[in-house]
Formats: C-alpha cells, sequence, structure tokens
C-alpha cells in the first residue's frame, strides 16, 4: 500500500508557517478561483512563495533549489536546454545525474509540461523545485541581452529537418481530386505544392491533425500525433492570405468570409487511398485559425481487441452490445475515443438481418449497410426529429451521436423501454458520473434506472513503441504514488520506460490505446439511481460488482509494460484532482 502523503497545508501547519484558520481561508479563496492551494497562500500574504516552495518539496519527496545561497548559479548549466524552452516555461537546468536530466521547477505536478520535455529533450527528467519569483529573477539576470544560455535542446525527430516552404518542392496536383482542387494555379502555385505537401506530410506521419495557427510575425504548423502537438513549421506570415485561402477553396467554405466560423470538408487521395479532412475555420486576433481532422477509414474498423479492452471487460461488453434493448453509453472528453468504440460495436453487429440507424452531428464515417442521418439544425433536421422519424422506420439498433439535453435523452430512453438497443455518448468524467449528469438534465430518474444497462468511461493514451522500449531499472516513485503502484507491483510487473528509434520517431511512444471503465446496472445500483444518490455511493456499489476503475485498467497496462506511467498519471492527476493537485480536502 503507497504510503500516504501530507498535504500541503498540513506541512507548512506543522513548521509554523500558518495558523488553520488562514489555510481554511485559503481552501475557500482556491475553491472560488480555481487556483491550487500554494498559490492561494500567497497571494492572501499568508506566506511567501520560498515556504511554499519548499513545502512542495517536502511533500513530493523532491530536492530544493535556493537560488540565492551562494553557489547556486555554478549548478546551473543553461546550455542542455534551449533558450526558447527555458524562457517560456521558467525552467532551470541543473546538470545531469544517473541518466537524467536534473530541471528546477515552480510546479512539481505540471505533468503535462513534464511529459513535453522528456519528448523535446528524448531524456528523463528529475525535478527538483524552486521559488517562481527565484526562477524568473535568475533567468532576468542570466539571458538579460540574449546572452547566458547557449542555444540547445533536441529537435523533434518526427519530421525531416527540411522546411516545407522550399522551392525544390514538387508536388504534382493529382486531377483526380474534386474540382474544388482542380484549378489553374496560376502565380499560386507554390501555395497549392505548400498545401499539398502539407497534408500528405501529415497523413503519413500518423497525425489526427493539422493545426495552422496564424501568430503576429507568423504561421505556425502543427500536427496532432498520437495526442500529441507537434510543430512542424513556422511560415512567413506574408504566406498567411493565400495559404488560408487555398485550404478554405479546398473544403468549399466561403473564401470573403472571415468574421465567423465555418465547416468544411476536403476528399483528396494520398498515397492511392482516398482521406477525408474534416476542416474548422474560427476568427483569431491574428487571423483565422484553420484546424483539418483527418478522417481514416480504417480508424473506426480496427476491431474491438485492438481498442485496448482487458479480455474480461471485452467479454463483458460483448454480452453488453448484444441485448435486444437497453442503452449503452460511452463517456469521456472530446478526443478520447468515443466514437471509434461505439463503431467498432456497431460495425460486429452490422448484419444483414438487423436494421442500424444513426444519428450524427457531424457524419465521419461512412458504413455500408447502415443508415446515417446528418444533423442540420438550420432547417430544423435536429437530434430530436431525427430520433423520432428513425423510431418510425422500425430499427434494431440506433446510434445517437451525442445526447446534449432532456429531449434527446427521453426520446433515447423511450426508444430502449420500447424495444431499441440504443447507443449514445455524453461528456462525464467516469462511468457513474453519467447517471447524476442525466438526472441534472431533467431526466426521471426511474427512467435512468430502467433503461440503461451499462455505461462505459474511456481515455486515450500512448502505447510505449515496441521496437525500442526496455524495462525502467529506476522507475520515478512520484509517479508511481500517483497511479498505486507500490514496491511489490514494480518487482513482480514489467514497468517499462520510453527509448525512442527510427520506428517512433525518436519520441518513444507509437499508438494510443484505451484505459476503460465498465459500469453495468445491477439492481443494488439502479435502486441507488433510482433515489438520486451521490456519485460516490454509485461508484461504490459499482465496484463491488467487480467495475475496474480507469486509473485501476491503466495500472494493468503500466504492469505489462505497454504504456509508461507518466502517462496514466496524467488522468490519476485528474481523477484525484483534490488530493493530488489542490489539497483542498
Amino acid at each position: 500500500m503507497a504510503r500516504k502523503r501530507k498535504k500541503l497545508g498540513e506541512i507548512l501547519l506543522e513548521w509554523g508557517n500558518l495558523t488553520q484558520n488562514q489555510i481554511d481561508q485559503a481552501l475557500s479563496m482556491a475553491k472560488g478561483s480555481g487556483k491550487r492551494l500554494g498559490e492561494a497562500l500567497v497571494e492572501a500574504g499568508f506566506c511567501d512563495e520560498e515556504d511554499v516552495a519548499k513545502a512542495l518539496a517536502a511533500q513530493y519527496d523532491m530536492e530544493y533549489v535556493d537560488l540565492d545561497e551562494k553557489g547556486a548559479e555554478e549548478r546551473v548549466d543553461l546550455s542542455l536546454v534551449a533558450d526558447d524552452l527555458i524562457k517560456k516555461h521558467l525552467i532551470l537546468p541543473m546538470g545531469k545525474s544517473g541518466g537524467r536530466l536534473r530541471l528546477a521547477m515552480h510546479d512539481p505536478m505540471d505533468l503535462e509540461l513534464l511529459d513535453l520535455l522528456r519528448f523535446r529533450l528524448n531524456t528523463e527528467i528529475e525535478t527538483l523545485v524552486a521559488a517562481k519569483s527565484a526562477i524568473k529573477a535568475f533567468l532576468d539576470n542570466a539571458l538579460s541581452g540574449g546572452g547566458g544560455a547557449a542555444a540547445g535542446g533536441s529537435k523533434d525527430k518526427i519530421f525531416s529537418d527540411e522546411s516545407l516552404v522550399t522551392d525544390s518542392v514538387d508536388v504534382t496536383v493529382d486531377r483526380s481530386v474534386d474540382a474544388s482542387v482542380d484549378i489553374e494555379a496560376g502565380d499560386d502555385a507554390p501555395i497549392i505544392r505548400l498545401v499539398h505537401r502539407m497534408i500528405s506530410e501529415a497523413v503519413r506521419t500518423r497525425a489526427s491533425d493539422i493545426h495552422v495557427e496564424p501568430m503576429e510575425d507568423r504561421v505556425v504548423l502543427r500536427y496532432r500525433i498520437d495526442g500529441v502537438c507537434h510543430v512542424r513549421d513556422n511560415l512567413p506570415k506574408r504566406m498567411q492570405p493565400s495559404l488560408l485561402a487555398r485550404l478554405k477553396l479546398m473544403s468549399g467554405v466561403n473564401i470573403a468570409e472571415r468574421r465567423i466560423p465555418q465547416d468544411g470538408r476536403i476528399k483528396m487521395p494520398v498515397d492511392g487511398e482516398r482521406i477525408d479532412f474534416r476542416v474548422s475555420t474560427c476568427p483569431a486576433y491574428h487571423g483565422e485559425s484553420v484546424v483539418l481532422r483527418i478522417l481514416r477509414p480504417e480508424a473506426v474498423k480496427i476491431g474491438l481487441v485492438n481498442l485496448g479492452f482487458e479480455q474480461d471487460t471485452l467479454e463483458r461488453f460483448n454480452k453488453i452490445i448484444r441485448r435486444p434493448n437497453g442503452i449503452f453509453l460511452v463517456t469521456g472528453p472530446t478526443g478520447s475515443g468515443k466514437t471509434t468504440t461505439l463503431y467498432s460495436a456497431l460495425d460486429v453487429l452490422n448484419r444483414p438481418d438487423r436494421k442500424i440507424i444513426t444519428a450524427e452531428d457531424p457524419v465521419e464515417y461512412n458504413f455500408t449497410g447502415i443508415n446515417q442521418c446528418q444533423v442540420r439544425d438550420s432547417i430544423g433536421l435536429t437530434f430530436p426529429s431525427i430520433l423520432r422519424a428513425m423510431l418510425r422506420q422500425a430499427p434494431n439498433i440506433v446510434l445517437v451521436g451525442e445526447i446534449r439535453d432532456r429531449e434527446v435523452a427521453e426520446i433515447a430512453i423511450q426508444a430502449a423501454l420500447t424495444g431499441h438497443l440504443v447507443f449514445s455518448t455524453l461528456h462525464t468524467n467516469d462511468a457513474p458520473s453519467a447517471i447524476t449528469r442525466l438526472i441534472d438534465m431533467g431526466v426521471k430518474p426511474f427512467l435512468v434506472a430502467s433503461s440503461i444497462q451499462a455505461i462505459l468511461a474511456q481515455r486515450l493514451i500512448r502505447m510505449l513503441c515496441e521496437k525500442c522500449r526496455e524495462r525502467d531499472p529506476e522507475p520515478d516513485t512520484r509517479m508511481l504514488r500517483l497511479v498505486d503502484i507500490g514496491p511489490e507491483d514494480v518487482e513482480r510487473g514489467n514497468v517499462s520506460r520510453p527509448v525512442g528509434c527510427s520506428h517512433c520517431g525518436k519520441v518513444g511512444f507509437r499508438g494510443r490505446k484505451a484505459i476503460f471503465e465498465l459500469m453495468t446496472l445491477n439492481s443494488e445500483i439502479r435502486e441507488l439511481a433510482f433515489k438520486r444518490a451521490s456519485i460516490g455511493h454509485i461508484r461504490d456499489a459499482a465496484r463491488r460488482a467487480g467495475m475496474r476503475t480507469l486509473l485501476e485498467d491503466g495500472k494493468l497496462k503500466i504492469l505489462r509494460g505497454a504504456t509508461a506511467p507518466n502517462e496514466v498519471a496524467r488522468f490519476a492527476q485528474a481523477e484525484q484532482l483534490i488530493e493530488t493537485n489542490m489539497d483542498m480536502e
């Protein structure tokens, strides 16, 4: 059992820096503002940054760095990290030890930053703690006038070092593309070559999104690969009008309209395969931001086995989706793979003897044998109207893209109660929360209790590259505590770490799979739903019935060597927000 860590307030109270009344006041301030306890304490003037930094170091068993101490500047080696990373994230490289880069930072629980730095620097990191104001003052002095830190840091190896803007690019416009692409290029031929190279490269590097983001003096091009954004290029500002116009023309939206968001689609072949792109434009301060979502048909036909299910969960899932009626909900934030899971289930159920109808906004993937309806609010074709029409078509299985309000929820429930199997999604953090969310929408508790068969919560995490991963001889104990892995588990399991090779682009990760939390409603959970019980009570009942939480599912994958502790720790951090981040219990 992992040792229970002291809370930040408890440490400062023991040290005599605070009174209990001051802690209570700061907790109240933090709750109202969304800040962490340490920030609230400093803002209220109850203690200074140095005290909070020392307490954080003690809380997480880290070394505290006093930058005012004599000889502190001799320990800092700014040449180990690029200036832009140092200044942007307020970090100080303190040398290397045991193959790890020692970094002083003011927020030791910024796991996303740590993950970014591991990728950019291609090394494991040992975290030290220093006060934010002390780091800033040190950097202001060391980097004043552009001197001090030597250029360094690792460049992303996923892409070629060559800029996309080059005269040597020779991309031929494919005349099989639709008419919006097949136009006379004229003087804009370089833009056509740029756009085609950008799109082709993104598809080949397994990107899920292309982000074109105008800034004050440049246009930033980023690809999202395995859920992480990587800067591909900084394009000259002068290319912005032509680039945006070209993308808008290809996607069939109004080129002259720059004041409101627009949505469009592009269809074009890449390496002989026809790829769909969903395009979104959004007005921003320095120009329209454009995002191309890459829709690969094979992405939702990978099969249930390859989604990341543990064997026992997969067996339960297969039984649930074959029930004749009821509602099956998949929950999670945007980008957590809900659509892939639902379509993988429909792919299993799609047989000639079953009629399947979907209502989606938008229809992203086309499936043979499934009747798919696109929501169009502008002409009155809404989720409720489509659902009512669908039920008159006598379907066996109905998929509702998302339950957004009470009206849609009640129609879906009536469909389930009248003999239809209904699949849908809901935006909640975990499975038990879906029940209270529906009741909060205004759905009567007895309808929720009687209609829902099961709820699946999921998140996507990166998988370690199978070509180069290796057992971690010294796993980060802080990360292990976050995912509730003790020394005995480490000895029995295979906790691994990313290394980096040509197969994964020197990242150490390749591909993503999901961690799942499958809650099947039994009589006890239905009774709790009927009584409007709290999420905690529902969760306890679900765990007694055998539900494995997201964190526990991730733990199995860590111990099997499939992923790294810091990948799952990001979700552990969200699941344990009060205890881990804000210490507000």
